[in-house]
């Protein structure tokens, strides 16, 4: 662990854009741990979409997973209710279908949590889930924007 990381994951947690893209662009990766053993991405603001397409641009990983509650910044984003963050993790490559250490999926924690269009684009995204209750066959495509997914 070095001071660099530390400043990446408090700018990303406070959604200073500005400051992640200036630290990201003197080398600081956007991997490396703080001093929680966590990676700016787990600990970024999930309402900034802005700071998670920074980090993502410059190779974080999208499903790391939390060593204790297995919660991915995916499962992060439902729960909050963050649908274009989640789009932009999901367009980067984090997986839809992976549970957290009590078994919920993202799109659980979205329809606990009364997050419609989140748990609808999810439901959508990840078609039907092995195991799950989710029985969809569509794919979503298209912007986060886009009527059927706006934000609650």
């Amino acid at each position: 662990m070095e001071p660099s990381a530390d400043r990446l994951a408090t700018a990303a947690a406070r959604g200073r854009a500005d400051e992640v893209r200036a630290l990201l662009a003197a080398g600081v990766q956007p991997n490396a741990l703080n001093r929680q053993g966590r990676s700016p991405i787990q600990v970024m603001m999930m309402g900034s979409t802005r700071v998670a397409e920074l980090l993502l641009l410059h190779g974080a990983d999208p499903n790391c997973a939390d060593p204790v509650t297995l919660t991915r910044p995916v499962h992060d984003a439902a729960r909050e209710g963050f649908l274009d963050t989640l789009v932009a993790l999901h367009r980067a490559g984090a997986r839809l279908d992976v549970r957290d250490a009590w078994g919920r999926l993202p799109v659980d924690l979205a329809e606990e949590q009364g997050h419609h269009a989140v748990a609808q684009y999810l439901g959508a995204a990840s078609g039907a889930t092995e195991g799950g209750s989710h029985s969809h066959s569509e794919v979503a495509e298209g912007p986060a924007d886009s009527q059927d997914f706006k934000n609650d």
